[in-house]
């Protein structure tokens, strides 16, 4: 069944009434349903013209006496598995030259979860804020956040995110989405898969652990005649989190890469204070999150 921008259209799995804001695909829409937004197949959809009018056609029921009505059951509803919160990506393509090419990138935030959250959203390219947002979202719920030229994706946008949950349980993180890993992505769509595609945030939501209390430094005590050593640049530094933590049970990568790179800058700034030329910093290899955040410094 075809379908165009504006038309009425009706759920066929519940009866919601709504209409069509965009054609996404050869068997794709997205659909307005009551201010909420979300992509859905064409088969998924009906026209609600055939309801209305059985709805307001004049002919008479028969009248059934109330000791005949049969007892109905209530359909038990089936029970929505949790399987955590997701980024959608859902490309927006466009022919040309024979072809079809992708222009942009709407972005959909997907609450897979039995419990509302909070959300604080933002999308940088290197130092330049391009996109913020922060609300709440209910319980196995969908918003759509933005759109995003294609060609900015090819820069590895960086998706920040930081989900609160009830009892002060929250997750936090960055996305950035290699070139390579975008294309994939893009050709699987076009082979014939799902519309869109997917990166799992979270699959639960966890208690906010209370900062350790912060270990006061020595006091230094001036005798007559002497001044207190200010603290010396160093020539190599190590930015191996067992080198600036005893203790990293529980810290999740967010507050890893926050405790190197604050590492970092402070000993920076005492190489440049102490005007020294050079510095050899240690980052490893892992999977390049904090090389490419020390390049940046």
């Amino acid at each position: 069944m075809k379908f165009s921008v504006g038309d009425k259209v009706m759920l066929k799995r519940t009866g919601e009434e709504g209409h069509v804001v965009a054609i996404t695909g050869k068997n794709m829409v997205e659909v307005d349903v009551k201010g909420t937004v979300f992509p859905a197949y064409t088969e998924e959809l009906d026209h609600p013209y055939l309801k209305w009018f059985m709805d307001k056609s004049p002919m008479k029921k028969k009248t059934v006496m109330p000791e005949q009505l049969p007892v109905e059951k209530t359909p038990a509803r089936k029970e929505r598995m949790a399987r955590g919160v997701y980024l959608s990506f859902l490309p927006e393509f466009r022919a040309m030259d024979m072809e079809e090419i992708v222009t942009e990138m709407k972005i959909y935030l997907l609450n897979e979860l039995p419990v509302n959250i909070r959300l604080a959203y933002e999308v940088r390219m290197g130092e330049r804020l391009v996109f913020k947002h922060e609300g709440n979202l209910h319980a196995f719920g969908n918003i759509f956040l933005h759109t995003i030229p294609y060609a900015d994706m090819n820069d590895q946008p960086r998706f920040h995110w930081l989900v609160t949950g009830p009892n002060n349980t929250v997750a936090e993180g960055v996305l950035r989405i290699k070139p390579a890993k975008l294309f994939a992505h893009v050709d699987a769509i076009q082979e014939g898969g799902a519309p869109s595609f997917e990166y799992l945030l979270a699959e639960e939501l966890q208690e906010r652990k209370k900062p350790e209390p912060a270990i006061a430094a020595p006091k230094v005590v001036a005798t007559p005649g002497s001044l207190p050593k200010a603290e010396a640049p160093k020539q190599e530094l190590d930015l191996h989190i067992e080198k600036l933590r005893s203790n990293t049970k529980g810290l999740q990568n967010a507050e890893i890469v926050k405790i190197q790179m604050d590492t970092l800058e402070h000993h920076l700034r005492l190489a440049i204070a102490h005007r020294q030329d050079k510095m050899i910093v240690i980052h490893g290899l892992g999977k390049g999150r904090l090389r490419d955040e020390v390049s940046k410094v």
